[in-house]
């Protein structure tokens, strides 16, 4: 059949339907552009609604140009935190460095986003709640592809057909193990852990982060803004990953209490804030890299196909990037080209993005003291003027123009 009759049939049949497992910010910023190409697009998320809040992340190069197709840049530039300092502390407490947090981003100034990911998550959701189904408190039980379509059965007990499943749905998929099986296939762990979460803002501080260090330990205080709580950070060095600790945050707390217990600076209250923290967010520090993104009729994106780690910053950025890209690859072909062409186009920006872990982002976090000194020897000779241009991986992709389907 010509490639023309194809298209005709796909616009023309029926309406293609389609399941997103995940309503972080890749789900939604694909029911988004999906939506828009014509497709009946349910979301089913398996917390209660949205999350509200949460840690800062950052929106930089290709993905500013995603969320300003989509119009919600404005409402993003005005929740924009706006982050001023970011003050090094050696493991006396006394200061290394002050710098502009741009001179190790990558970022620049003026441009880049920098907001709550409840603040964007909560952008994504509005843009789509009104043409597309939510189904929160639920989740992807069992994939049946033996059909013509994906048959699914959820954890409610319900069961629906849909003609394209999408794993959105983190770090930790079940859709991708569903579909390609355990995730240690695809688990770059990177040697350290941390530990998130909240505390009230007794230190005085506004829009900065200092961070205290010890090799192999950080410990880190972030504002946001003039508010009455800071994110607090701790992470350390762990050679191997912790699994005991993963689903259990009692041995979560113990653990990080004793890699911390002789720490000095503000760590002692950090700890005993930890104990109470009832938004504690435990993980290692890791990657997913997978040989393909897609199987059959259900397909991958943000980190459950291609999670950069927070070393790098590009874990929502690559997220929106992906989901216009594979949106928009499914605009005009029918599922197996266009899974290929999103493979095809968005990889070499993904895989440069992840590669940014070892050149920079992690040599804040030194394992050693020799390395300490020599992180601690470059913050103090760097320039406290922003970069006029922003790290090359950020902006590595320029997106295609994608028709509207009609």
């Amino acid at each position: 059949m010509p490639r023309t009759d194809q298209l005709r049939n796909i616009r023309t049949t029926r309406t293609r339907t389609v399941l997103i497992s995940g309503a972080g910010v890749a789900g939604p910023a694909l029911a988004f552009w999906l939506n828009r190409y014509g497709f009946a697009v349910t979301v089913v998320e398996r917390a209660s609604g949205l999350r509200a809040g949460g840690y800062p992340i950052d929106v930089r190069g290709t993905a500013l140009e995603v969320v300003r197709k989509m119009g919600i840049l404005p409402r993003l530039r005005e929740a924009h935190i706006d982050l001023r300092r970011l003050t090094f502390l050696d493991a006396d407490g006394s200061e290394v460095a002050s710098v502009s947090p741009h001179t190790l981003t990558g970022g620049v100034a003026g441009q880049d986003l920098e907001v709550r990911r409840g603040d964007l998550t909560s952008a994504l959701h509005t843009a789509v709640r009104d043409d597309v189904e939510f189904l929160f408190n639920d989740a992807i039980d069992t994939l049946d592809r033996s059909g013509h379509g994906v048959d699914v059965t959820f954890h409610g007990g319900s069961r629906r057909t849909y003609d394209l499943v999408f794993g959105a749905d983190g770090l930790h998929s079940r859709t991708r193990e569903l579909l390609f099986g355990p995730e240690e296939q695809f688990h770059r762990y990177l040697g350290y852990c941390f530990a998130g979460f909240t505390l009230p803002n007794t230190f005085g501080l506004s829009r900065e982060t200092v961070m205290w260090n010890a090799p192999g330990r950080a410990a880190a205080l972030y504002a946001v803004g003039d508010t009455d709580d800071v994110h607090a950070l701790l992470n350390f060095a762990h050679p191997e990953p912790p699994s005991d600790a993963f689903r259990n945050p009692e041995a979560q707390r113990d653990l990080v209490a004793a890699v911390f217990a002789d720490a000095g600076w503000e760590v002692p209250g950090m700890l005993a804030a930890l104990r109470d923290a009832d938004d504690l967010f435990f993980d290692g520090v890791s990657q997913i890299r997978m040989p393909r993104w897609s199987s059959g009729r259900v397909a991958l994106l943000g980190d459950a196909a291609y999670a950069p780690s927070f070393l790098t910053g590009q874990g929502s950025s690559l997220a929106l990037v992906g989901a216009y890209m594979l949106a928009g690859s499914l605009s005009d072909r029918d599922h197996a080209a266009g899974f290929a062409a999103y493979e095809h186009h968005t990889r070499a920006f993904v895989t440069l993005n992840q590669d940014q872990v070892g050149e920079g982002d992690a040599t804040l976090f030194p394992t050693t003291a020799r390395a300490l000194e020599h992180r601690n020897h470059m913050l103090r000779n760097l320039g406290t003027v922003p970069p006029a241009e922003g790290r090359p991986a950020h902006s590595a992709l320029t997106l295609p123009e994608f028709a509207p389907r009609t």
